[in-house]
């Protein structure tokens, strides 16, 4: 009877030899997902520093970069000076590229000569005139108000006060920013005051609410709710027709930190225009002036 050799010493080989490469797979596996994570990390970094930046811009590349830095370091850090980059878009200087790296070592791949790779991630961020706003309250500013002259840009931080005078016929500088066209209930202008219009509100003409129509409760009360806080109000050029027809060319927005109000015969608003970064649709290219108000975004 022909005998065959004994080959349980080659199994056992041949098992070592698996259990050596699913070893290897398993350990590179674990270090990819590592250096995934890490990119992932830095990217959120590079996005988060290039958003904090981008809100200097374009008054300030230095100002810029002072937060750019500031905010990386406070968290993954990865960002340097020369990290740092500024262009021009729509105008110059409305641009921030950050860009983040840090090595992320390995473990298992050192057995194959990979002690680290560097996870490495860019962002770029613009800011712009709203071409568009969202959350705009339906009260009108006069473009010749005068802390709307100061050049380059608006008196911020200036106390002083927003009438709400008769412009024409039948109209007290409230809007009907959703474009609707007569009157509009109070309770609606009291929600437009308090939480803004839910819409994205384009530059063009809009139609005046008829009648004093700040002189209600729900006014008054969407106004105690806002002291302390800033409202996004519509900028108006011109004026055109008489009651149901009267007209607002809109040509711009504005912060106003409201700080007070005072409801009679007349309205009036206590508090000073600020610059402000609103939720909104950049002009491209950019239109119109700008007194202020700007609208910022990562783009590719």
């Amino acid at each position: 009877m022909k005998r065959f050799p004994n080959q349980s010493g080659q199994s056992m080989v041949i098992t070592f030899v698996f259990l050596a490469v699913l070893i290897a797979i398993a350990g590179a596996v674990i270090d990819v997902g590592s250096w995934y994570r890490a990119h992932r990390q830095m990217q959120a970094t590079a996005d988060a520093s290039a958003l904090a930046g981008v809100q200097e811009l374009p008054a300030s590349t230095s100002a810029a970069l002072a937060q750019a830095l500031d905010y990386a370091d406070r968290n993954d850090g990865g960002v340097q000076s020369q990290d740092v980059e500024f262009s021009g878009t729509t105008a110059p200087n409305d641009t921030i590229k950050v860009t983040a790296r840090m090595a992320a070592p390995g473990v298992f791949t050192r057995l194959f000569g990979i002690d680290s790779v560097t996870a490495r991630a860019a962002a770029k961020a613009r800011t712009g005139t709203l071409g568009s706003a969202r959350w705009a309250a339906p009260i009108g500013v006069d473009e010749r108000h005068p802390d709307l002259q100061c050049q380059p840009t608006p008196c911020f931080g200036n106390p002083s006060t927003l009438d709400l005078n008769k412009v024409g016929p039948g109209s007290f500088k409230i809007l009907n920013i959703d474009g609707s066209r007569g009157g509009t209930s109070s309770a609606t202008l009291g929600v437009w005051i308090d939480r803004g219009l839910d819409a994205y509100m384009p530059l063009q003409w809009y139609w005046g609410e008829p009648g004093s129509s700040f002189n209600s409760s729900h006014v008054r009360d969407a106004l105690k709710n806002r002291i302390g806080t800033e409202l996004l109000f519509p900028i108006f050029r011109d004026v055109r027709g008489g009651g149901t027809n009267f007209q607002y060319e809109v040509v711009g927005w504005v912060g106003w930190h409201l700080t007070g109000y005072k409801i009679g015969g007349r309205g009036v608003l206590e508090g000073w225009f600020t610059s402000v970064i609103w939720e909104g649709i950049e002009s491209e290219p950019a239109t119109g002036d700008d007194f202020g108000a700007r609208a910022i975004s990562l783009v590719e």
